[in-house]
């Protein structure tokens, strides 16, 4: 059974989300950060950046007990683990790779700061601020539509895979984002194509208190 420790943000929900859709048995520990739990000792003997998720994992490698920290590592530890939704031939896992380090280094960061400069007093820091990074996340998402061109998932053919998985749990604050889908019709079919996922659903709903 995988302990995952978790809270409810865009990071934490790809976690649950790849746990159901591989039908992975799993325990939730909810980490509050706004009451800084993440700083805590035994929390941050498993993720040393004190950040959320975290995953234990008793029975890892040559069966031995393994803790994993960063989502992204995580998702590739999952896919590794499970041998799902991550693609056995070297090219398409080059492309699942590709575009899940898009998000780690992209669809992430910059509407994460967006979220920051929102929750800032007015004035013309925060206008500064916003803007740059607004103007950035709505480009990211422009990548991502022309992308899905044509294609009914972000790096693979006939099911979703961890890139998915990782780009969802961004995606699915979108209207944080101050990002509609007006203009973006592409990543619209596939947002309500992954939502509509019965394990994608369970994953998003996962209770934490």
């Amino acid at each position: 059974m995988i302990d995952l420790y978790t809270w409810n943000t865009p990071n934490g929900r790809k976690i649950s989300v790849a746990l159901e859709e591989m039908g992975l048995p799993y325990t939730v520990h909810a980490v509050n950060i706004s009451k800084g739990e993440q700083f805590e000792p035994a929390f941050l003997k498993m993720s040393p950046n004190n950040r959320i998720p975290a995953i234990h994992d008793p029975e890892g490698p040559d069966g031995q007990p393994i803790s994993v920290f960063e989502s992204g590592a995580i998702l590739l530890y999952l896919a590794e683990k499970t041998g799902k939704f991550l693609p056995a031939d070297a090219r398409g896992r080059v492309a699942v790779m590709e575009w899940l380090m898009w998000q780690m280094g992209g669809f992430g960061p910059m509407p994460g700061q967006v979220h920051h400069f929102l929750m800032q007093p007015e004035g013309p820091a925060r206008d500064y601020g916003f803007n740059r990074y607004h103007t950035e996340t709505k480009r990211l998402y422009g990548v991502l539509d022309r992308r899905l061109a044509g294609r009914d998932f972000v790096a693979t053919d006939g099911e979703p895979s961890i890139a998915d998985f990782a780009i969802l749990g961004w995606a699915w604050r979108h209207e944080r984002h101050q990002v509609p889908f007006d203009d973006l019709p592409n990543v619209a079919a596939w947002y309500e194509r992954m939502m509509a996922r019965p394990a994608v659903q369970r994953g998003m709903e996962v209770a934490l208190s």
